[in-house]
């Protein structure tokens, strides 16, 4: 097995992402790329991540999977320029790391078992879609979070709120046709704790697709040119 990354920046800022949520993950590398699907220790959200092969210059796998520590990983793969190739190898419990610049770097990273059961995307139906700038979706979530915990999405006719509550002060962003396209009826609240984690993937895609229902799981997709990160997040049912 070997696959070689001319642009390990792509990878480097999705694993940033990803181990926002979970420590320890399993990479499976499939037929059509590398791809990571994982669930919080709180297993309150899901985090959904795609590497097509086409990203690489060399990818030759063969349905392995690499447990792996994201934290050591991360490290590894922050000592990349913009200017250096990588090239992974599987090697006997461990993931040979080679990384190309003005000198060739060797990193050994020793895979890990990861006792959890692999996750399956959920099929999910869903009322309301969104898609609009995710800066400016990132924009309303950080207003939401200077005054609450938690935030309600609203789609109504023709609009799209994110809407934060306090004991004492209250944040509210709206959006109409014009900044997004909507469509749906419905109203959901989420964690700003998670929010504020999903939202750091706007580094990787200009848009979001935000997709929800009513008391129902969110859905987060940002779409990138060359990868995908998606997550799902559990709802705060109100009483």
């Amino acid at each position: 097995m070997i696959l070689k990354l001319d642009n390990p920046k792509l990878l480097s800022e999705a694993i940033r992402i990803v181990s926002e949520l979970v420590s320890e993950v399993r990479i499976k590398l499939l037929e059509d790329g590398l791809s990571i699907v994982a669930v919080d220790p709180a297993n309150v959200a899901l985090v959904i991540f795609k590497l097509p092969k086409e990203n690489f210059s060399q990818y030759d796998a063969g349905n392995e999977v690499w447990g792996v520590n994201l934290e050591d990983l991360k490290k590894i793969l922050k000592r990349a320029s913009t200017s250096s190739s990588v090239v992974f190898e599987g090697e006997d419990n461990r993931l040979k790391i080679s990384i190309f610049d003005k000198v060739k770097r060797v990193f050994n990273l020793a895979l890990i078992n990861i006792e959890s059961d692999d996750k399956d995307v959920p099929d999910l139906n869903f009322a309301c879609k969104v898609e609009m700038d995710s800066s400016s979706f990132s924009q309303a979530i950080e207003d939401s979070s200077i005054v609450a915990d938690s935030c309600a999405l609203i789609v109504g006719e023709k609009f799209f709120m994110v809407e934060g509550s306090g004991n004492l002060n209250s944040a509210r962003t709206e959006f109409s046709g014009d900044e997004a396209e909507i469509s749906g009826i419905g109203r959901s609240k989420y964690s700003l704790e998670y929010m504020m984690k999903f939202i750091k993937a706007i580094k990787i895609s200009d848009k979001v697709v935000v997709n929800f229902s009513s008391d129902y799981p969110l859905r987060l997709d940002f779409p990138g040119e060359k990868m995908g990160i998606g997550f799902v997040l559990a709802p705060r049912v109100e009483n």
